[in-house]
């Protein structure tokens, strides 16, 4: 990946952090947006005292389309088009079916689902300039297992399935790759501290085939290697990432 250029959606904290940090010690040059600005400021930081290459930030709520937009632009601008988009962002925040207004859904959907729409249509053009490129999409196993909880944010991360599906050939045809990277429960520390108690740590033990936690890591390998040439032939998959739990 050295050399190469990737936008990242939320990329400050969690499994964007481990995406940014895991492409900069590739030597690849990374651009991110996030609503955390401390967060992102500190990753950036620490990945520049390492020898790294600084990644590009912007605070960004991406609920704001055009602001998303302008941020792509000005990434561009600065580094030049972009070979890979990670789109990453989402929020999984718990509600009820009865607890859901219009209002919540439209706010859900803008932060779970519109953002890719816009990204990709954002770097497609830089893409076929590059000659091609690569987008990963993160979707959730929260709707393949049936969990219960947030309905809303089920409903949206599913729509990335036929987001990279019906991509894939209009895609394709410009050498432009797209597939669905679909996490289970990822042992963020947001997940550690809202989740991860003796009922977690039994579920856990319950649900997945293999014993040890999913680490923010290892979504991060898989993302590298669908960004990576090594994954040249392959489009409009999903890769699950999830110790076997689904």
């Amino acid at each position: 990946m050295a050399g190469r250029r990737v936008f990242v959606t939320g990329g400050g904290s969690g499994i964007g952090a481990a995406l940014v940090e895991a492409f900069a010690v590739q030597g690849a040059q990374v651009a991110f947006v996030d609503v955390a600005e401390d967060a992102s400021e500190a990753l950036a930081g620490r990945l520049a005292a390492q020898g790294l290459p600084r990644p590009w930030h912007r605070r960004c709520d991406v609920v704001d389309v055009s602001a998303l937009q302008q941020a792509l632009r000005d990434a561009t601008s600065d580094l030049g088009d972009f070979h890979v988009l990670v789109n990453n962002v989402g929020s999984d925040d718990r509600h009820a079916l009865h607890e859901v207004t219009p209002e919540y859904w439209d706010r859900r959907v803008a932060i779970n689902q519109k953002p890719a729409f816009f990204a990709i249509q954002s770097v497609v053009p830089g893409m076929k300039r590059l000659g091609g490129g690569s987008i990963i999409n993160l979707g959730s196993t929260g709707w393949r297992i049936k969990a219960g909880g947030y309905p809303v944010y089920a409903t949206a991360k599913s729509s990335m399935n036929g987001l990279t599906r019906g991509l894939a050939h209009e895609l394709g045809a410009e050498r432009i790759r797209i597939n669905v990277v679909t996490p289970g429960w990822v042992m963020t520390e947001r997940q550690v501290e809202l989740w991860l108690d003796a009922a977690g740590e039994a579920d856990i033990r319950r649900n997945q085939c293999l014993p040890d936690k999913v680490w923010p890591d290892d979504i991060a390998a898989m993302v590298l290697f669908l960004a990576s040439d090594e994954s040249r032939a392959i489009t409009a998959q999903e890769f699950v990432v999830d110790a076997g739990r689904s």
